[in-house]
């Protein structure tokens, strides 16, 4: 049996995989591949069946998006490594070795990011996950060579291998035993910022994640949820206040809830001055789910967390107040 299993997960995404399967089939010989379907009604399955006779097919019975459509089909995925790629990636020459590498040879490294490009300006760094991610102490999400909607151009300059605090979930290495021990992604998450939440547990756990610039794959993003769309911006807000209860030190966890709900407040103030009304209810129905589930995530809460687990005090404060555009690897690290 080979040692790596690619999984790409597919809801009516015929056109997706017509494009960037034979990319991943061509690149890709140290691996098994599996196509985990999410209940399409188009002719998905059929198509890949037809054309990719080698790629193994597991069907789940629902579109349960990406959390629960992933832990549905990782149990019958039995490669020491997985690979969990979105439909929308290009990926390269030899993108898997360097991967493996890292697996083989360090340990106490339970998850792995690429780096990841734009598939329509491959100069560029992608929205999603770039060269490694990074989150402040309110829980905000950025990234090398992203922070917030500035984008760098790839120069080199992340060509490294660092640790990181989370991967991409558009290319997502972990190992077989860490995403059964944690027992995959947070369901109730559906789909965005699960992919973090989980590198945080692994995290509690003492486990590394890295980012490997010698592997490279390009991301179309925004293939299945545009980036305009109410709905990502509800499960963006919601999600993040949901993996922030969960594991904020218990220490720091009133505080920081806080004053990150207040800064959700600015933000919902900003988009009723553009406008954008519909985002505005989105922040509001995010908080509604946030208090209505309380309980429920205080009681996921593990007895180990994390606590230096930021690289930055407000990555707001740096990208809005002081125009900062450009990851800079002397953050401000102070508690």
């Amino acid at each position: 049996m080979k040692k790596i299993a690619v999984v790409i997960l597919n809801w009516n995404g015929k056109k997706l995989l017509e494009e960037f399967l034979p990319s991943i089939v061509r690149f890709s010989p140290e691996a098994t591949i599996y196509l985990a379907d999410n209940a399409s009604s188009d002719d998905s399955i059929s198509f890949v069946k037809n054309t990719f006779s080698s790629i193994k097919i597991i069907q789940n019975t629902d579109n349960f998006g990406f959390a629960k459509g992933y832990n549905q089909a990782m149990r019958f995925v039995e490669e020491d490594y997985y690979a969990l790629v979105n439909s929308d990636i290009e990926v390269t020459e030899n993108w898997l070795a360097p991967i493996l590498e890292i697996f083989e040879n360090q340990p106490e490294t339970a998850i792995i990011q690429p780096k990841i490009l734009d598939y329509k300006n491959k100069e560029m760094f992608e929205y999603a996950g770039a060269g490694g991610g990074f989150i402040d102490k309110y829980g905000f999400p950025f990234c090398r060579g992203r922070i917030f909607q500035s984008l760098e151009k790839d120069n080199n300059q992340y060509n490294d291998e660092i640790d990181i605090f989370w991967a991409s979930g558009a290319c997502f290495f972990i190992r077989k035993e860490i995403f059964r021990k944690l027992n995959g992604f947070d369901e109730d998450f559906f789909a965005h910022q699960e992919e973090i939440d989980l590198c945080w547990r692994a995290f509690n756990l003492n486990y590394k994640v890295k980012y490997t610039g010698k592997s490279t794959v390009y991301h179309v993003g925004g293939a299945t949820l545009k980036e305009s769309s109410p709905h990502k911006t509800f499960l963006n807000f919601r999600n993040s206040l949901w993996m922030m209860l969960k594991n904020v030190p218990q220490r720091k966890l009133f505080q920081t809830m806080f004053v990150r709900l207040f800064l959700d407040g600015q933000a919902g103030i900003q988009f009723a001055l553009h406008g954008k009304f519909p985002h505005l209810w989105a922040i509001l129905k995010a908080h509604f789910y946030f208090y209505l589930l309380i309980f429920k995530f205080l009681n996921k809460r593990e007895s180990n967390q994390y606590v230096n687990y930021y690289k930055i005090n407000s990555i707001v404060y740096y990208h809005f107040i002081k125009k900062g555009k450009v990851f800079e690897s002397n953050f401000n690290n102070s508690l």
